[in-house]
């Protein structure tokens, strides 16, 4: 009897172990369904924890509050009152679970698109790339109109393989330094890069978070992203030929410096290269994700600062060794260049994604997506939602907009893009290349000076004449049609 109980219970225990790895067998029958929740309490705290925490965000300047501080903390309070209230009507929250995984799924592959890209920018910073660039600018005696259009040109092709808010950080960075005695040139050369940066990472995924996630979704490929070059050069020279008139003329003072280039920097340009080489031509001939070359790249990044650090000391031995000798010839550390990342940002947008597809879930994107698209025309609803952009991440919005799967044809898709893509240069709270920037600058120019929310402000006539001069360009380039 005994042997017999026993053998019982070892069938149970083999029916509860497939149960559980086989999931799908086990709960095949979904209790729950995906409920309209716009009109209930559940829905309404949902966009009240959004608006705060957004509005709290956006004023980041004047209470020195991460922004990511109250996206995170929205995100979690909108999910948890979501799971709690499927759980208490039916007693289960299944397909909650699986709507929340696909939209960590979504931000995974962004959080290590950016935090590789930025990687290889700290990289390439410590290696001394960048202040090779800035010395050889100087060095140059450029004039300061000639300096104007020099960085505005560099942060415009920079944007291209580099996140924009990274190009924008680092242009300013460039521009306060070579220019910190005539801030208005610091101000003017600053919102050149800011509008260049969003213009040049509109042409390419590898540039935008908006364009990336166009890319990441497959409503535009690679090369389909080509057809936005005139336009954004269109919307890039406008405001910048303007500008051009209220830059002075006069040439800078610099003191003559010799780059000193780290041990490896060209390497290191190398993988660059050919990490977003490897990440382009595999998603465009193999259809694979954008992220695998990205971590490829990284992998041979290792592998390089592994090279670097153990045949150090091999090189003490063949060059006579000066401090100069011995900083140059260091290798790096590669986690050390990943602990730089712009986690604040990064943080951000997993608030952001998350907040955007809870609102989805409740069916708030859903009933927007039929206002915008079929009530109104698709064309305008995309020129609306790319001014919006002046004040909301566009990242965010573009998030929001794929996640309302509106059926449209490639050249609306083309013209979201551009306009999200350049919308957000309207204000200077309107991208992340804009507040970088601000950023640096407030902690290195008088207050007043440089580049700033009211300088921005003012030039935004400017602006927005390119902003449509793009959209005109876009037009008579597909047709005359969107």
């Amino acid at each position: 009897m005994k042997k017999f109980t026993h053998l019982i219970n070892v069938r149970h225990f083999f029916a509860l172990t497939v149960l559980l790895l086989l999931p799908d067998f086990a709960f095949a029958e979904d209790v729950t369904q995906q409920l309209d929740l716009k009109n209930h309490f559940i829905g309404y705290f949902a966009v009240a924890v959004t608006v705060i925490a957004y509005a709290i965000a956006m004023t980041e300047d004047l209470h020195q509050m991460s922004k990511a501080k109250p996206m995170v903390l929205g995100s979690a309070l909108i999910w948890f009152a979501i799971f709690v209230f499927y759980s208490v009507e039916y007693g289960t929250a299944k397909n909650v679970a699986t709507v929340f995984q696909s939209n960590l799924t979504a931000y995974a592959e962004l959080f290590l698109f950016i935090t590789v890209s930025m990687t290889f920018l700290n990289v390439m910073t410590e290696r001394g790339i960048f202040d090779a660039l800035r010395i050889a600018l100087a060095n140059r005696q450029y004039s300061y109109r000639q300096l104007f259009w020099i960085t505005g040109v560099l942060a415009f092709l920079l944007s291209l393989v580099i996140s924009s808010l990274t190009v924008g950080l680092l242009m300013g960075y460039i521009i306060l330094v070579i220019g910190k005695s005539n801030p208005k040139f610091v101000g003017l050369a600053g919102l050149n890069a800011v509008v260049a940066a969003n213009a040049g990472g509109t042409i390419s995924p590898l540039g935008g978070i908006s364009t990336f996630f166009v890319w990441q979704q497959n409503a535009l490929h690679f090369i389909q992203f080509f057809t936005l070059t005139i336009p954004c050069i269109v919307n890039f020279l406008v405001p910048a030929s303007i500008m051009h008139f209220a830059v002075t003329k006069e040439t800078p003072a610099f003191s003559k410096e010799t780059p000193v280039l780290k041990r490896g920097s060209k390497r290191v340009i190398f993988i660059f290269i050919l990490t977003f080489s490897m990440t382009i031509l595999s998603n465009v001939f193999l259809d694979m994700p954008a992220i695998a070359g990205m971590m490829l790249g990284l992998a041979l990044l290792q592998f390089f600062a592994y090279y670097l650090t153990k045949s150090e000391k091999l090189s003490h031995f063949l060059i006579p060794e000066t401090q100069e000798t011995s900083d140059s010839n260091k290798g790096f550390d590669v986690f050390k260049c990943i602990a730089g990342v712009d986690w604040d940002t990064l943080l951000f947008f997993y608030g952001a994604m998350m907040i955007v597809g809870a609102l989805n879930f409740l069916g708030y994107l859903d009933a927007m997506a039929h206002y915008l698209f079929t009530e109104i025309s698709p064309t305008v609803a995309n020129i609306l939602i790319g001014l919006s952009s002046s004040s909301i991440d566009n990242g965010t919005l573009m998030f929001a907009v794929l996640n309302m799967h509106p059926n449209l044809p490639i050249g609306q898709w083309l013209l979201l893009t551009l306009t999200l893509g350049v919308g957000g240069s309207l204000l200077a709270i309107g991208s992340a290349p804009a507040l970088h920037v601000l950023g640096l600058m407030k902690g290195n120019m008088e207050e007043g000076e440089g580049y700033t929310f009211t300088l921005h402000l003012r030039w935004m006539p400017a602006i927005l004449l390119g902003f449509f001069a793009s959209i005109v360009t876009l037009f008579f380039i597909n047709g005359g049609r969107f």
